[in-house]
């Protein structure tokens, strides 16, 4: 690409950026408000701009790599105030979908293309242009996006329209958090039970461990609506039960694990005792008014 990108926010992650971009070949123009990581960018070839307006003066391009999401809507407040249109602004902080949703309406109304482009994975994949990209936009808004995020990607998930992107990094994020704390009081348990670490590791990393419940009941039963026969909603909450007793008496706290439990009591209540355990589904399609079936 001979014309420069630019790049607001030159942070952990926005510095990534530019280093796959400059070992691509590319023009990278960047701003920040932070002295030093102007310096630290300086010093790896970006060309500095005055400001984000700056930015958008030199570039029809530009990712925008920032903390929070009021720094977002500010910058592209700042780019469109200064009357500047690039082609398309791409934002890869992580921000709330809302937030995707009124920085794209702001553009579209001065003609300016804006798409969200999460990004999975750290800082490493992203220096290495490895990076898994959970894109959300219009087809011609991604066109005008895909030359930039082509030269950064491993893998890109088009995954609808604006929101989508910054919506699924949430939804990941927040499954690999609330797992994290599940795998802790699992772990503690294990402990004290005297199993040792890497022992729990290898059991929950074969094929019947944690992806078990990924793969068969989400990919295939609930995706099927298929809930006869299979691991029983009742023996399910049987065994939540042992868990909270043994966490009890080992003197584990929990609290994602005891959160958990909930449902099955509630899908005992309901009927669902002889159903697979995947039939929890089916709460949540009533609940939130959603359908989880292959259309």
């Amino acid at each position: 690409m001979s014309t420069p990108i630019g790049i607001v926010g030159l942070g952990n992650a926005g510095a990534s950026v530019c280093k796959a971009l400059l070992d691509k070949g590319q023009t990278v123009v960047g701003f920040d408000l932070s002295d030093q990581r102007r310096q630290t960018a300086d010093g790896m070839g970006v060309v500095l701009a005055a400001s984000a307006a700056d930015v958008a003066a030199r570039c029809g391009r530009i990712i925008l790599s920032l903390p929070k999401p009021e720094a977002s809507i500010a910058v592209v407040e700042e780019i469109l105030g200064a009357g500047h249109r690039p082609a398309v602004i791409i934002e890869t902080s992580t921000v709330t979908p809302a937030t995707a949703i009124a920085c794209h309406a702001r553009c579209r109304a001065d003609g300016v293309g804006f798409v969200d482009a999460a990004i999975a994975g750290g800082v490493a994949s992203m220096a290495a242009a490895r990076i898994t990209f959970f894109l959300g936009g219009s087809p011609e808004e991604i066109a005008l996006a895909r030359p930039v995020l082509d030269l950064l990607a491993e893998r890109i998930f088009e995954l609808g329209p604006i929101g989508a992107g910054m919506g699924t990094k949430v939804v990941n994020n927040g499954v690999m958090h609330a797992v994290m704390v599940v795998l802790i009081e699992a772990f503690a348990m294990s402990t004290k039970l005297g199993v040792p670490v890497q022992t729990m590791v290898d059991i929950l990393n074969r094929d019947e461990g944690l992806l078990r419940p990924l793969v068969h009941r989400v990919q295939e039963r609930m995706a099927d609506g298929d809930y006869a026969g299979g691991m029983s909603v009742s023996n399910a909450r049987k065994d939540s039960v042992l868990a909270l007793e043994t966490a009890q008496n080992l003197g584990v706290p929990l609290f994602a694990t005891l959160a958990s439990h909930t449902p099955y009591e509630i899908a005992e209540a309901k009927g669902m005792g002889d159903m697979d355990y995947a039939a929890l589904a089916t709460l949540w399609e009533e609940w939130a008014s959603v359908s989880f079936q292959k259309e």
